[in-house]
């Protein structure tokens, strides 16, 4: 399939069809697709898309020629037509996919569990990084990403071990397997623990 077909194809299924035939979400349903810009540039689209993918020229470097014009030309029009055509047609599929719904939230909890144990960790100075030198900054950062690295590989070994333990008693329903991540820290002191000998205290 030549690049941009899908996208077109996609189109073409739902071409003709009106708003009153989606009534559950038709006060969603806004605007138009500029259809004709895309059917009228699409070959020069396809051209960019076939240069970009043997790798004749940067993506980046067309993308900087199509925004340095005053005006955009009909080439970019038809490139921001069909990344719009995209993301509807990506709306319409997560609309009407309930499996896709569930992926899609499976990935975006499992980012936002990273975010909240990097936020733990990092509690020391608010989560900001106070350093003006942008290589200090960076190495603040790889530690971050050290230590959450070392939380999660802990977790994975342990979390390993106690699921053999639960096999063993039958106590394991494997299809919830999936749904468990290494990133948990509710076991996990990030602040340490303090001794304090009365004996050595200078009076």
């Amino acid at each position: 399939m030549p690049p941009g077909c899908g996208i077109l194809w996609g189109y073409e299924s739902l071409h003709g069809r009106e708003r009153a035939d989606f009534p559950d979400i038709s006060a969603l349903l806004r605007g138009h697709i500029h259809t004709k810009i895309i059917r009228d540039n699409y070959h020069d689209v396809l051209k960019v898309a076939n240069s970009i993918q043997r790798g004749v020229v940067p993506g980046a470097l067309i993308m900087g020629k199509l925004g340095s014009h005053a005006r955009q030309n009909s080439l970019a029009k038809a490139l921001s037509a069909m990344g719009v055509l995209k993301i509807h047609l990506f709306l319409v599929d997560y609309l009407a996919d309930k499996g896709m719904r569930r992926r899609i939230h499976k990935a975006l909890n499992t980012g936002e569990a990273m975010n909240a144990l990097a936020r733990a960790i990092f509690f020391g100075k608010h989560g900001e990084f106070r350093e003006r030198v942008l290589q200090d900054q960076l190495q603040r950062a790889s530690a971050l990403n050290i230590v959450i690295n070392t939380i999660s590989v802990w977790n994975t070994i342990y979390l390993a071990q106690a699921i053999e333990v639960l096999k063993e008693n039958g106590a394991v329903d494997e299809s919830l397997l999936s749904h468990v991540f290494p990133l948990g820290w509710a076991h996990i002191n990030f602040l340490g623990e303090y001794h304090f000998d009365d004996n050595q205290v200078s009076p």
